[in-house]
């Protein structure tokens, strides 16, 4: 089992990239999180998780172990793999799914791809105990606020609302927004974050 790598990035894709680890380059699976920590040329860290089949070996990376941590429980529960966890990632915050469950809002976590209402409830009954101690044991490196936080914020809403129309998900544009909290208004705010994935392209 490989539990991390720690390397250069070579190359950036929108749902996976490049690392090279001492002359080896690994291709790895990363979320939209994830994506949203890795810049070209710079070295990072990912715990990963080896996924083996019988025609591949597919590893998964993740920029913090929170992120890590609720991927081992999203594939725990029966029915949900390793693309679909990475899917419900990629689209929704770790706060926000913590939050989804622990509020049992399964169509809330019906916005990932591939995720019906039958797996959102399944979702809900598995880990509901699970999170509650996810959630106590990672606190103070989360930002637990309210369900579905862009709504908190008309600024913040605006601009989400522009960067999913142009395909970005959510748990990929979040961290980019709360960078840009000095910008003034909605078109600078959409601006910054143009500009910081141009810079990771």
């Amino acid at each position: 089992m490989i539990g991390f790598l720690r390397g250069k990035v070579e190359r950036l894709s929108l749902d996976f990239c490049f690392l090279d680890v001492a002359g080896v380059g690994y291709r790895v699976f990363i979320s939209g999180t994830t994506h949203g920590y890795l810049r070209v040329g710079e070295e990072t860290m990912l715990f990963t998780h080896l996924v083996v089949r019988e025609d591949a070996m597919l590893l998964y990376g993740f920029f913090s172990e929170q992120e890590y941590e609720m991927f081992q429980m999203l594939i725990s529960v029966s029915g949900i793999g390793p693309k679909a966890a990475l899917g419900i990632l990629s689209n929704i915050t770790l706060e926000n799914l913590c939050l989804a469950v622990k509020n049992k809002k399964a169509d809330f976590l019906t916005k990932a791809p591939g995720i019906g209402k039958k797996s959102a409830e399944r979702i809900i009954l598995e880990l509901k105990d699970k999170i509650a101690g996810f959630m106590t044991n990672h606190e103070e490196a989360m930002d637990i606020d309210l369900l579905e936080p862009l709504q908190e914020d008309t600024m913040l809403a605006e601009a989400g609302d522009a960067l999913a129309s142009l395909g970005y998900a959510q748990a990929e544009f979040m961290p980019v927004l709360k960078r840009g909290s000095g910008c003034k208004n909605v078109e600078e705010l959409i601006r910054f974050a143009l500009k910081e994935f141009a810079r990771k392209s």
